[in-house]
């Protein structure tokens, strides 16, 4: 291997490191909905020229984590009630198709690799890291729609997950903070929900599959819609 050959495969290392740190930061929160990305400080902290962390920006802007404006800087992807409500419209149209597709054209090879997120998934329940289950939950169900193999459905899928990573991340932590109790039911829920996930999806049973990703989009979203609407909250509107 030339020296060219090798200073252009430490370039390749360094930009997959930093489209994989931003993915997780944006989705962990770590960087806000809206906020400024600042290419110099990307390009400094990763060890790369500029050329190539304006591609990454743009790769990701058509992935839906980033925002680009003529003469404006890049941003982070912002949230809003209408993100919400237009998530929660749209989200168990994709995630139904995706897991069907992949109960339908798994291989042994995927499944492997699907438990493995789940066990990691597992791994940060158990050990309260809600930055990694919020991760790995989208890790999850973004290989679920990569073992369906559909060019129209995973780019909506990953837009869709980009919101539901960021939700759940303000949602569990603001649990955790009041030390609810139900969090942990819930947790446990979501968790089994992903175990026959896999077992549908491994007996080739788009209709169970169906079923059971549609149950687990709804504690989603009751989880969210309590959250919103606190239990103290009085919503009679009389007059």
């Amino acid at each position: 291997m030339t020296q060219a050959d090798r200073v252009a495969d430490t370039t390749t290392d360094r930009r997959a490191v930093l489209v994989a740190a931003l993915r997780r930061r944006i989705l962990t929160m770590q960087m806000a909905p809206g906020a400024v990305i600042d290419e110099y400080v990307l390009a400094e902290e990763f060890g790369l020229s500029r050329p190539p962390v304006r591609e990454i920006m743009r790769q990701m802007a058509g992935e839906g984590y980033i925002e680009l404006e003529p003469n404006r800087p890049a941003r982070v992807t912002g949230m809003g009630y209408q993100s919400l409500r237009d998530f929660f419209l749209f989200a168990p149209l994709v995630y139904v198709a995706s897991t069907r597709l992949a109960a339908e054209r798994r291989t042994e090879g995927d499944l492997n690799v699907l438990k493995s997120i789940q066990a990691a998934f597992r791994a940060a329940i158990e050990a309260g890291d809600v930055e990694g289950r919020v991760f790995q939950n989208d890790q999850f169900h973004l290989f679920i729609g990569e073992i369906g193999r559909n060019a129209y459905i995973l780019p909506s899928l990953r837009r869709c997950l980009i919101d539901h990573a960021r939700i759940a991340k303000v949602f569990y932590e603001d649990q955790l903070a009041m030390q609810n109790p139900k969090m942990v039911t819930e947790r446990d829920e979501a968790a089994l929900q992903h175990d026959q996930i896999i077992e549908a999806i491994e007996a080739r049973d788009p209709v169970r599959a169906e079923a059971l990703v549609r149950a687990h989009l709804d504690l989603s979203r009751r989880n969210i819609a309590m959250y919103a609407t606190p239990e103290t909250m009085n919503l009679r509107f009389d007059h």
